[in-house]
């Protein structure tokens, strides 16, 4: 029996609403689904589907004649046909409004890893959750997207640490029976749409779909039967294997992609590569082109014409290079079946600064096959400028043409529903629906102080929950002895200031420059009158040792009982935890060293919740900070040395702390009246969400994209 003959005919869409992602920020959804079951939706980390196939049907048939439930049902079903189109959803669509003669125009959008949510764990971090929340954003505003990623049936990895602290790595397999997942089937009901040969074979690619409102994401699998055991293993794991395997991979997310939206019939007039690893589908398209009769020139013209190139990574090194003859014995077959071309082709990769000139670079074949070519935050903008001039022949940095549009995130999926049922009532209705309008935003100003130290009090408590919860788990499963629960923040209380950290355990960002002066930190951590505690989440990529052993020196700060329990690793770090952590802590700590950080979006999210930031100059703080709405840590003299950096780095570090934020947040005016609200502190948070708000949602940063990138390139402008 199908999960759909189990649910009563009166709530006949609770399936659909359940399978398509727009209910992680419906307004109405959520909360009809912890209705169903508190306890259950709880236990499956907030999945209707898992929920759906696990209720009892007993329980499904009460709620159908309770009217209560029943008017939130018809609510949430009605948020999302307007949403997907229905109703007053075309009419209203900012796109639609703005470009009706673009509005069936697909624009498709490719990115290596996606998050949407948890129980879909196709993503390591930030580039995945910016690629799934631009698929949000996109379907909020009517933009005519279509995503294409990787399936990864064993996710990325599930983290757990050993008593040294050191990372272990396991799979995190993926079942579809428990997702949105939906598989797509070719002609006569076979599980692929194309294929592409590499290495004498020929691999079939399956496709999955997910629907996130008005825009579907396609998700492309090569673990089939029909497929050589090798092969199959090509999309189990993000990011897993040698050089060789990472090529097939972005083989089958270029080419292959390319060739499954065809097989679907749907015809992008504008592409958008997020980042280097999609390059082949810009090749893919030349070839193509080339197939049916196109001079190479006419076929590299037409790509750039409407082709968008974003760029992530602020460093020469940290960009895929492949030898000539790794492609020629691995994916050549795919490139350079029916044409002759194979030079033209490989010559698209040339970097002019290598010297071997037998490598393809993937971000300098992105960036000569783009007409249109952005980093994501002004200070990446200037750094890509500079890395990648000598693509125009070196001319000076100011004249590459490379812009910015400096990343956002989706407001409805991070900014908790707490902070927004207060924001209802002192900002204009439809404030929702309004990315960059400044002056409607500074009404958060009126917000008075008690309120939202009320909602961050309570957001604080549920994040402790949270990680009590999360403890308990891991004791019964994963833990052998009860020191462990000390470190994962078991002996927190609400009342010290909060300070979190979450990031990718990756060397340049620095997570354990805060240990840098042990007894300084002891100092300020262990401090009676004004204590201080600090969460830490993340995971190291599982072949970074060197980013391992950072983590694992954190971690052996939390077992150290001098600093009382005040130091807790939340382990295992996902969509799940992350949204806990950005509402509930109350400083955001970012540390990269500058200029690596190509954004960041992390203090975003915490900004969205009134969670002020303190961070180094980089990324989208260096435009972000006001003054009034965070800390800065001012760059060092650019002829200092690597130690020399991070000495004053961690110096200006303990200093802020010591002098500004610790005291502001501990400054409260009206103790002993009742009134313990840090009036000081506050106006920082209200700034955070103001400032947040205005200028560093996805809805704005998707209206960038359509209006100056997307637009141009399906009017095919020069």
């Amino acid at each position: 029996m199908g999960p759909d003959d189990r649910i009563p005919d009166r709530l006949g869409r609770l399936w659909e609403l359940a399978n398509d992602l727009s209910w992680t920020w419906n307004p109405e959804a959520p909360a009809l689904f912890r209705a169903i079951d508190l306890p259950l939706w709880r236990r499956t980390r907030h999945n209707p589907v898992a929920l759906l196939r696990t209720v009892g049907d007993a329980r499904l048939h009460e709620l159908a004649a309770d009217d209560g439930f029943l008017r939130r049902y018809d609510a949430a079903c009605h948020a999302l046909d307007t949403l997907r189109g229905g109703g007053a959803g075309p009419a209203s669509a900012w796109f639609v409004r703005s470009y009706p003669e673009f509005a069936e125009s697909p624009v498709a959008y490719f990115c290596a890893e996606f998050a949407l949510h948890e129980s879909i764990p196709i993503y390591s971090g930030g580039l995945g959750v910016l690629a799934g929340d631009h698929l949000k954003a996109a379907a909020e505003l009517g933009v005519p997207l279509v995503g294409v990623g990787l399936m990864y049936a064993h996710g990325y990895f599930d983290q757990t640490l050993g008593s040294d602290g050191w990372q272990e790595d396991a799979d995190d397999p993926l079942d579809p029976d428990l997702t949105p997942l939906e598989r797509l089937r070719g002609a006569d009901g076979v599980p692929w749409l194309a294929s592409i040969r590499g290495g004498g074979r020929r691999i079939r690619i399956g496709v999955w779909r997910l629907r996130v409102g008005r825009v579907s994401l396609y998700l492309l699998d090569t673990d089939l039967e029909e497929n050589d055991p090798v092969d199959r293993g090509l999309s189990h794991q993000l990011y897993a294997g040698g050089a060789d395997h990472r090529l097939r991979q972005e083989a089958i997310l270029g080419a292959g992609g390319v060739r499954v939206l065809a097989a679907l019939g749907i015809e992008p007039g504008a592409w958008h590569a997020n980042e280097g690893h999609a390059a082949f589908m810009m090749v893919e398209r030349v070839r193509r082109l080339m197939r049916d009769g196109t001079s190479f020139a006419d076929a590299v013209s037409r790509v750039r014409a409407s082709t968008v190139f974003t760029t992530h990574t602020p460093v020469p090194a940290g960009h895929d290079v492949f030898s000539h003859a790794q492609i020629r014995e691995w994916i050549g077959e795919t490139f350079w079946e029916e044409i002759p071309h194979r030079e033209e082709l490989l010559g698209l990769g040339l970097h002019p600064d290598d010297e071997a000139q037998d490598r393809f670079h993937m971000t300098a074949a992105a960036i000569r096959l783009s007409r249109r070519v952005n980093g994501v935050s002004a200070r990446h903008g200037r750094v890509s400028r500079e890395i990648w001039r000598g693509l125009w022949d070196g001319r000076a940095a100011g004249e590459v043409p490379i812009r910015h549009v400096t990343n956002g995130v989706h407001l409805a999926t991070w900014m908790s529903d707490d902070i927004a049922g207060l924001l209802d009532d002192w900002l204009p209705a439809g404030w929702r629906r309004c990315p960059g309008d400044e002056a409607m935003w500074r009404a958060v100003r009126d917000v008075p102080a008690e309120a939202l130290w009320r909602v961050r009090r309570g957001l604080k408590l549920r994040l402790l929950d949270l990680m009590r919860d999360e403890a308990r788990r891991r004791w019964r499963g994963h833990w052998p002895e009860s020191a462990h629960l000390a470190g994962a923040g078991t002996l927190m209380s609400p009342e010290p200031l909060t300070i979190g950290f979450a990031r990718r355990f990756a060397t340049y960002k620095r997570a354990d420059l805060i240990f840098r002066d042990r007894d300084r930190l002891l100092a300020l951590l262990s401090d009676p009158a004004r204590p201080v505690q600090v969460i830490f989440a993340g995971k190291a990529h599982p072949r970074d040792d060197d980013g391992k052993r950072v983590l694992q020196r954190v971690y052996e700060h939390t077992r150290d009982p001098e600093f009382e329990g005040r130091i807790a690793f939340l382990e295992n770090y996902g969509l799940h935890a992350a949204h806990g952590l950005v509402e509930g802590v109350d400083l955001w700590l970012n540390l990269p060293r500058i200029p690596l950080e190509a954004s960041g979006t992390s203090g975003m999210k915490a900004a969205l919740n009134g969670v002020p930031q303190l961070a180094t100059a980089d990324g989208w703080w260096e435009e972000g900070f006001e003054g009034d709405n965070g800390w800065i840590i001012p760059p060092a003299p650019a002829t200092v040395s690597e130690e020399e950096v991070d000495e004053h780095d961690a110096e200006h570090l303990f200093r802020l702390l010591a002098e500004d934020v610790i005291p502001l947040y501990y400054e409260r005016p009206g103790a002993g009246s009742g009134d313990d609200a840090p009036a000081g502190w506050l106006a920082h948070a209200r700034r955070a969400i103001e400032v947040a708000g205005a200028r560093f949602t996805a809805g704005r940063m998707v209206r960038d994209y359509a209006r100056d990138f997307y637009v141009p390139s399906l009017r095919g402008d020069a």
